[in-house]
């Protein structure tokens, strides 16, 4: 094994709510692995994604800020033909984008669900399909989603992200017994609690802190940095191998 074997030199890659949080730090870290970035993001995101375009120029790779919206079809379709239009190929495709409502099982809506599951589930499957389209073209792709801990295990107050971040996993094995025959990868990450500017307030709650920590035997919650590293592995020649994983970046929560 070479240190060659965990770079991405020469490599074209998408990353989805790339504007801000570990989508930012995805962009910026795949870029410092060598790979030019397609930034995608919703409109509403755009100045927070031209500074993570700065960022990955900034280290010599090349930047694409692209408008989208996961909730809708046509609009993935439009931003990963412009991806391909503009680098002519498509290498890799990150899942970042999410979101999460917490409220009790019994009081979430109807709307909260397909709020959640719109982005979590039907965006992940429609992304991962837009740019499989290419990568069969290809014969050669990799696709890493963004799942999270609650993929394996459950928590109060967060039952739908739970279920669709485990589709997610699943979504991913699926994805590696189709796409396999096509030299193309699908895998998953599941991050614990990450500290983030979105989710500062969670991690200044002693609450939280009393009631979570101490189920991470690594004694620590989760940064950007620690799912960067994960991700790039997953797209790295090292993990070519590696197919349909579900690779959990806890500190050990799961192991409870």
């Amino acid at each position: 094994m070479q240190d060659s074997d965990y770079r991405l030199e020469g490599q074209v890659g998408i990353v989805t709510g790339a504007a801000n949080g570990i989508g930012q730090a995805l962009a910026i870290g795949l870029a410092q692995a060598g790979a030019d970035i397609v930034i995608c993001d919703l409109p509403a995101q755009h100045q927070q994604a031209e500074q993570t375009a700065q960022a990955v120029t900034a280290v010599g790779c090349k930047a694409l800020v692209l408008e989208l919206d996961v909730r809708s079809a046509a609009s993935i379709e439009t931003a990963v033909s412009s991806a391909c239009n503009s680098f002519g190929r498509l290498d890799f495709l990150v899942n970042n984008a999410g979101v999460n409502i917490r409220r009790p099982f019994l009081e979430y809506s109807e709307a909260e669900w397909d709020a959640i599951s719109s982005v979590n589930l039907k965006g992940v499957f429609f992304m991962s399909q837009a740019a499989a389209r290419q990568m069969v073209r290809q014969q050669h792709g990799k696709i890493v989603s963004i799942a999270s801990q609650l993929a394996a295990v459950a928590m109060q107050n967060r039952s739908i992200y739970a279920v669709t971040k485990a589709g997610v996993a699943h979504m991913m094995k699926a994805l590696a017994v189709e796409l396999g025959p096509y030299g193309i990868t699908a895998n998953a990450v599941g991050p614990t609690f990450v500290a983030t500017q979105l989710s500062e307030s969670m991690f200044k709650d002693p609450a939280f802190i009393a009631e979570n920590l101490p189920r991470i035997p690594a004694g620590r919650f989760g940064s950007p940095g620690d799912v960067l590293g994960a991700v790039r592995f997953l797209l790295s020649p090292a993990a070519d191998l590696v197919n349909g994983h579900l690779l959990l970046v806890d500190g050990g929560y799961t192991c409870w």
